[in-house]
């Protein structure tokens, strides 16, 4: 206790030391103020979605007078709430929508017509706390640290140091842990205020923590690890500088082009428009060979009518259902090949371990790419939900009106259908 006090005290006369500990505290508040502020705003977002919705139903239910105009016609909204933890990890979320409405039409276009990017492995992305720990700490850590055994020495203390028995390993063994330790608090008083805030679990808040204590022990010990070798205060800088460089910026970058060149993966914008073709397309083929083509894939609809007129809702659905499933290879690919993406990423992050401490970051606040896939999957179930309400009504010409339109199954965010 005596040797860590003796520390702080020490610390204390090093204006640049407190100011760069202190400049990391505001920043790393800054982030998970900013965090709180795009996740509130992602649920209101949802919210206001979701009250002009209901206000939208009571108007379409009030005019549902048939059960194909209800089902081209009605938007049913799918939403993807922010985590606990997303305050602290934005990750996927900005570069996919928050709320997503859905009609019964073909589902891949809808999709994906929005879609920009799905990176697996980015460089520096939203200002949020993985990004503060990830990239400037390390940076505090280095100003720290660096002359830690050299200022010593150009000092001309080292020499005097070393005379006293048992000494010298206590001393640096105290500063380096009182100042990592700094560090590492300058990071988790504000992610216990946001993760309080946020009313997270406590078990997910304290893997999150240990995430960010990680990043900060594997920069101590690799500037340790450099600043022991014995060179001077500058040419220590220069190397860490470097290292960091490597770290958090090349290196990514040169993982990002690696994967992306080993998986080739179609975008999401082509698959959206082969999507619409398919179904423009089927506008100029014969009705009936096309209604066949469904039925195969839903035979317990075999008995309904022959097409004899030349539109028909139940002809109309079932084109827009094989447009999905004329890109169905494409989408299952695409699909794929962002998995595979993801899991080469995983790869880099054990070869660049602060790259795989922030994808644990990502993937403990639910903004990573398998979480942005478990809401494609929560959408695509709900569309076929959909589709299959409306199907009785439109093969066997049932009445539908206003209590129909009540029955339509609603979304739920963990995926059930009630």
């Amino acid at each position: 206790m005596r040797a860590i006090l003796r520390e702080l005290w020490f610390l204390g006369r090093s204006r640049s030391a407190l100011s760069a500990i202190l400049l990391l505290a505001v920043l790393a508040s800054v982030a998970v103020a900013f965090g709180l502020a795009e996740t509130a705003r992602d649920r209101a977002a949802i919210a206001q979605v979701l009250a002009l919705q209901a206000e939208e139903d009571v108007t379409v239910a009030a005019r549902t007078s048939d059960a194909g105009g209800s089902a081209y016609g009605t938007y049913f909204p799918t939403w993807d709430s922010p985590s606990p933890l997303a305050f602290a990890a934005l990750g996927q979320r900005d570069l996919s929508p928050s709320v997503l409405r859905v009609r019964a039409l073909a589902l891949e276009a809808q999709l994906y017509e929005n879609e920009q990017a799905n990176p697996e492995l980015a460089l520096p992305g939203r200002f949020d706390l993985a990004f503060v720990t990830v990239y400037l700490a390390p940076l505090v850590l280095i100003v720290l640290l660096h002359d830690l055994w050299s200022g010593e020495r150009e000092a001309g203390r080292l020499a005097a140091l070393q005379a006293i028995p048992r000494s010298l390993s206590r001393i640096f063994i105290s500063r380096a842990g009182v100042r990592a330790a700094l560090v590492a608090l300058a990071l988790l008083a504000p992610f216990g205020v946001g993760a309080l805030v946020e009313g997270a679990a406590l078990g997910t808040a304290l893997m999150f923590a240990a995430a960010l204590i990680g990043v900060v022990v594997f920069w101590t010990l690799a500037i340790l690890a450099v600043a022991r070798l014995g060179a001077r205060s500058t040419v220590n800088a220069a190397a860490l500088a470097s290292l960091w460089f490597g770290l958090t910026l090349v290196g990514p970058a040169a993982a990002n082009l690696v994967v992306t060149a080993a998986v080739p993966v179609t975008e999401g914008p082509r698959l959206a428009r082969e999507n619409r073709d398919a179904v423009h397309g089927a506008w100029d083929l014969p009705r009936q060979p096309t209604l066949d083509q469904f039925i195969a894939l839903y035979p317990e609809w075999a008995d309904t009518a022959p097409m004899t007129e030349p539109f028909h809702w139940k002809w109309y659905f079932a084109f827009q259902h094989l447009g999905d499933v004329a890109v169905a290879d494409l989408s299952q690919a695409y699909r794929q090949g962002i998995e595979r993406r993801e899991q080469l990423s995983g790869v880099a992050g054990w070869l660049m371990p602060p790259v795989g401490l922030q994808q644990m970051m990502h993937r403990l606040a639910e903004t990573d790419v398998t979480a942005q896939l478990a809401y494609q999957d929560r959408v695509r179930a709900y569309h076929t939900e959909i589709r299959e309400f409306y199907y009785p009504y439109l093969f066997r010409d049932q009445p539908f009106g206003p209590e129909d339109f009540a029955k339509a199954p609603r979304y739920q965010p963990d995926g059930g259908i009630p």
